[in-house]
């Protein structure tokens, strides 16, 4: 069920605000950043995102192909969410138009229960398999 949750980075510079199921749509991936970040994400349309404060705060990476704004917050390094535009057919899907990739340990009202019952996906990323989980996901 989708619940409006508040988050924000580490020092509270940036505070967004998203509409997220964690019971159905997150995701861990093995790409190179998520990896080394451990990023635990859920993907919200742009509509069911907003920032609340810190834009100026911000700051983008990005790698690779550029497709993905990864935002990191200035201050605390902190990234609370990811921003992409998506034109994809994903698990059956059309995954078109803004998203936003919320980082699921930034949202700050979420209870243990919920993160604890979240399902999780997994996508192999390191391989562009993005459908697929990798051979192994324990260290994700």
């Amino acid at each position: 069920m989708k619940k409006t949750y508040l988050g924000s980075c580490h020092c509270g510079g940036v505070r967004f605000e998203c509409e997220a199921d964690l019971a159905r749509d997150t995701s861990r991936c093995n790409c190179s950043i998520c990896a080394k970040t451990r990023y635990w994400k859920v993907l919200v349309k742009a509509d069911k995102f907003r920032l609340l404060q810190g834009e100026d705060s911000l700051t983008d990476y990005q790698f690779g192909s550029s497709t993905v704004h990864h935002l990191f917050c200035s201050r605390c390094g902190v990234k609370p969410f990811g921003r992409a535009y998506l034109d994809i057919t994903f698990l059956g899907e059309v995954v078109r138009g803004e998203f936003y990739a919320v980082n699921v340990a930034c949202l700050d009202d979420a209870t243990a229960g919920e993160l604890a019952g979240a399902h999780v996906r997994y996508e192999d990323g390191w391989n562009d398999a993005w459908e697929s989980a990798p051979a192994e996901t324990k260290y994700l």
